[in-house]
């Protein structure tokens, strides 16, 4: 088997068990998850970052590039997803009634 269909083979297996695994969550834990989410996408982050400062070739500075930027909008996603399904769940302040002043 070459190194390419193994390669295939993991990525095909692992997009059948994520599919899988976000299929069962129930909703009431996405919010949890989508926290938790985050702070993985930060390690990502720092991680992509870390590696095209490293990196010494032009094609690898592009492919790290295009890592930093798709990483920073996931997490930035992500962040505003959860803070909206956050929202819903907080209590909306009554307006006070105007007061009328005679003079």
């Amino acid at each position: 088997m070459s190194e390419a269909v193994v390669w295939l083979t993991i990525f095909v297996l692992s997009v059948f068990v994520g599919i899988e695994v976000i299929s069962k969550v129930s909703s009431t834990l996405h919010t949890p998850l989508m926290s938790g989410a985050n702070a993985i996408h930060g390690i990502i982050l720092l991680g992509a970052i870390i590696v095209t400062g490293q990196a010494e070739g032009t094609g690898a500075v592009v492919v790290g590039l295009v890592a930093v930027v798709l990483a920073a909008v996931n997490m930035v996603g992500g962040f505003v997803v959860t803070d909206r399904m956050l929202q819903m769940f907080t209590r909306r302040k009554k307006k006070a009634p105007a007061e009328s002043s005679a003079a």
